[in-house]
């Protein structure tokens, strides 16, 4: 109904909202108000998480594709580093200062409500969904600015062609088409190693590694700074060099450095008290971790329902990569302590199990999608889901969708 544009836009309103119960809730001495606020931020937090990546996939080139998307796990670690920041006691982490700390996410939002209209819609939205190639070619002219768009008006336009005449997929339809069996596999898979690799788990357990290691208490706060460096740092060499070594390599990598810096964490942490240099080491394999998991999973895998479904698909496919991801940091951190405490030192076995299967499973089954139209590789796609129908004519899109208005 709005676009991936407008969507963006009023999704703010859920930040407008939680900023002014956040502002009040100390005043008023309520902390229902937090709670309120929380979840508010909760939507809005979910909501851009998905139409952000689809809107910068569906509007940038080919070419440039993975590059521009993968942007959003940049800003994704900038607000973290920013948050930690923020955060010290020296700034708003005071105890009169933390209802200024929780309004500050008025700033992205007002960032957004000034930029945003400045920019074209999705111009694949635009040609596709509502059927209006003469603002899809405003749209391509202000992205492009003078380059000769004749090439890529007739890539959209097959791409239209594939998808005229159908409706748009609901969630649930995902897992009822065969022709999607492989993508959301990969979707839920990928999706779900991304939480339960224990990259949020290592963030809880640095503090204690940190204190073990000789930190301070009151210095701690700024080493931890560092694990969000760290990732920032690691999704712009992401950005820089996915459109070079291409999708594959970096989630391969990824997940093979986190198993290898997971395990040296795990005999750190056996033998800390035998060796008096071990709490270094761990704290080095914090860093080098976090490190791994930037520079591949954390911003590859939001870029998969961009690039795996079709036009017609990608927004479902989004709906069900956020709640599947959320719903599996939610349990990753209601069973974190359960964990903690039953496997003590090997608690991150479990992850680094989660991390090798990833590895595997994206070495074997998931195709390389760099430099590729999207109608190239939904045919791929449709290839490999079935491969006794190879040798027939070449598949020109699903049979089932028309609209992929949100």
């Amino acid at each position: 109904m709005l676009g991936r544009k407008k969507s963006l836009l009023v999704n703010n309103i859920f930040v407008v909202a939680a900023v002014i119960l956040f502002g009040f809730s100390h005043r008023a001495g309520s902390f229902e108000m937090i709670m309120l606020g929380r979840l508010l931020m909760g939507v809005s937090a979910g909501v851009s998480m998905n139409i952000q990546p689809m809107y910068l996939g569906e509007s940038a080139p080919k070419e440039l594709r993975g590059a521009v998307a993968m942007s959003s796990a940049i800003f994704t670690a900038l607000g973290i580093v920013m948050g930690q920041v923020v955060g010290l006691r020296e700034l708003l982490g005071g105890p009169q200062a933390w209802p200024l700390l929780l309004a500050s996410c008025l700033v992205p939002g007002v960032l957004q409500l000034a930029s945003l209209p400045l920019l074209p819609e999705s111009p694949r939205y635009l040609l596709i969904d509502r059927g209006d190639p003469e603002a899809c070619l405003a749209a391509l002219q202000r992205l492009r600015g003078t380059a000769d768009l004749a090439l890529e008006l007739a890539e959209l336009e097959e791409e239209r062609t594939a998808c005229q005449g159908l409706r748009a997929r609901r969630p649930w339809e995902l897992f009822q088409d065969g022709t999607l069996r492989r993508q959301v596999t990969s979707l839920v898979v990928l999706g779900s190693a991304m939480e339960l690799c224990g990259n949020d788990s290592i963030y809880t357990y640095a503090f204690s590694v940190f204190r073990e290691a000789g930190i301070p208490q009151e210095k701690v706060q700024y080493v931890v700074i560092g694990t969000g460096c760290c990732e920032l740092l690691m999704a712009f060499v992401g950005c820089v060099v996915i459109e070079k070594v291409g999708r594959r390599v970096l989630l391969i990598g990824g997940y093979c450095l986190m198993t290898c810096w997971g395990s040296i964490f795990t005999v750190a942490l056996c033998l800390q008290s035998s060796f008096h240099w071990m709490p270094y080491l761990a704290m080095s394999c914090i860093f080098a971790f976090i490190l791994s998991f930037g520079i591949g999973p954390a911003g590859v895998t939001g870029i998969l329902p961009t690039e795996l479904f079709d036009q017609t698909a990608r927004p479902a496919a989004y709906m069900v990569c956020g709640a599947l991801m959320w719903t599996m940091l939610f349990l990753v951190g209601l069973g974190y302590p359960f964990i903690m405490k039953g496997l003590s030192y090997f608690l991150f076995v479990p992850f680094l199990g989660v991390c090798v299967c990833a590895a595997i499973y994206t070495s074997v089954f998931l195709p390389e999608t760099k430099g590729k139209t999207f109608l190239e590789i939904s045919e791929e796609l449709h290839r490999l889901n079935f491969p006794r129908r190879s040798q027939g004519p070449t598949w020109r899109g699903p049979k089932v969708i028309q609209s992929t208005e949100l």
